[in-house]
């Protein structure tokens, strides 16, 4: 079978990866061509552009770059159409990914969406467009199955999440041995998530690392994207005790004691870790304002959703600033907070279904094509 992969972003690329890898179990002649990054390349197949080619976060970069955006939608309607697939597969992504997934309804492909758009945070009217493109939904947080069935009358397939067959997957990183290759000394670890795009990232580590001068018993570590180049983040390393690896994040949260965390799927790999954190999220002034006042929810982080509580603390915008983020901190660091934030990241696990969300998407892809 021939399969199609639209992924824009580094966590697309990663469940796109291993959602290749479990359908190669189900078809061994799976040929693919996709839109991804470096994960899914190792996998094999084609790889027609890379996300960090596609990567543009805020209303207002969007709208600076909708003659790219454009173009590429343009050009990937007639790559689609010379491969000619049995599939399409569109991971998350939506602002793309919706276009392609219309005007492939239209040509007669089938479309299957793994990992829901989230549209019961916004443009919750893009439910009308999923229900007319879309044949098959693959959600993978517990609340998404309630809110497409019961809410609006469309059944999906709850797959359970693929971080957690991520990060179990894992090998088993030995605290010294990593210290030792990244020039990192014996003290605790805090490690600092400024998140992918550089637009963020720039707005994230000022402030995170601002607070580093008051924790000298720790070393602080920023989780260097693998989107970017180590030089770019040259500025922020002349800082006393911060330090720097690249695309090594999961092994620096399998030994970091605490970390400082921008919104975003890296909330939730932090809690699987089992890491204390605190969330954090500071947006450009005009598309925070607009994002304020069409998101209606009560929370930003993905463990603070599931879970239905303030389980980590969330800064957000003027919150998130030097002396905010040094009081979180210190309460993280303490023993019988960490306690409590354990025992919440249990209940989260548990709530997201256990292991095994790739292979059980590649199955019901494969089965539906197959008929």
């Amino acid at each position: 079978m021939k399969y199609y992969l639209l992924a824009g972003e580094a966590s697309g690329d990663l469940h796109g990866a291993n959602l290749m890898k479990a359908l190669k179990k189900e078809d061994a002649e799976a040929d693919f061509r996709f839109w991804g990054g470096d994960l899914m390349r190792e996998v094999g197949g084609t790889e027609v552009k890379h996300y960090r080619e596609l990567a543009f976060m805020g209303f207002a970069e969007v709208m600076m770059n909708l003659g790219t955006i454009l173009k590429n939608i343009k050009f990937c309607k007639k790559d689609i159409e010379a491969f000619n697939p049995d599939v399409l597969i569109f991971i998350d992504y939506p602002g793309f990914n919706l276009r392609i997934a219309k005007w492939a309804r239209q040509k007669g492909y089938r479309t299957h969406y793994y990992i829901s758009p989230q549209i019961w945070a916004w443009k919750e009217g893009r439910i009308k467009e999923i229900k007319k493109d879309v044949d098959e939904m693959y959600v993978i947080l517990p609340f998404e199955k309630d809110f497409y069935e019961k809410k609006h009358n469309f059944p999906v397939h709850f797959v359970g999440h693929p971080l957690i067959d991520a990060i179990y997957s894992q090998k088993q990183v030995d605290p010294e041995i990593f210290k030792k290759e990244n020039g990192l000394d014996e003290r605790p670890i805090i490690a600092l998530l400024p998140g992918s795009r550089k637009q963020e990232i720039k707005k994230m580590l000022e402030i995170m690392i601002s607070v580093a001068k008051d924790f000298t018993e720790y070393q602080f570590v920023i989780a260097g994207a693998p989107s970017q180049e180590k030089s770019f983040y040259e500025t922020f390393l002349s800082t006393k005790n911060v330090h720097f690896v690249t695309n090594k994040t999961y092994d620096l949260l399998s030994i970091s004691e605490a970390a400082l965390v921008t919104s975003g799927t890296a909330t939730l790999e932090t809690a699987l870790f089992k890491v204390p954190q605190v969330v954090c999220y500071k947006g450009g002034r005009v598309s925070y304002e607009i994002a304020k006042r069409i998101i209606n929810l009560e929370y930003i982080s993905l463990v603070n959703l599931i879970l239905n509580k303030e389980a980590v603390t969330e800064l957000i915008q003027n919150d998130f600033n030097t002396k905010r983020l040094k009081e979180e901190l210190i309460k993280i660091l303490d023993p019988y907070k960490r306690a409590s934030m354990f025992l919440d990241y249990y209940e989260l696990e548990k709530a997201l279904g256990g292991r095994g969300a790739s292979e059980n998407t590649a199955k019901l892809i494969y089965s539906a094509i197959k008929k």
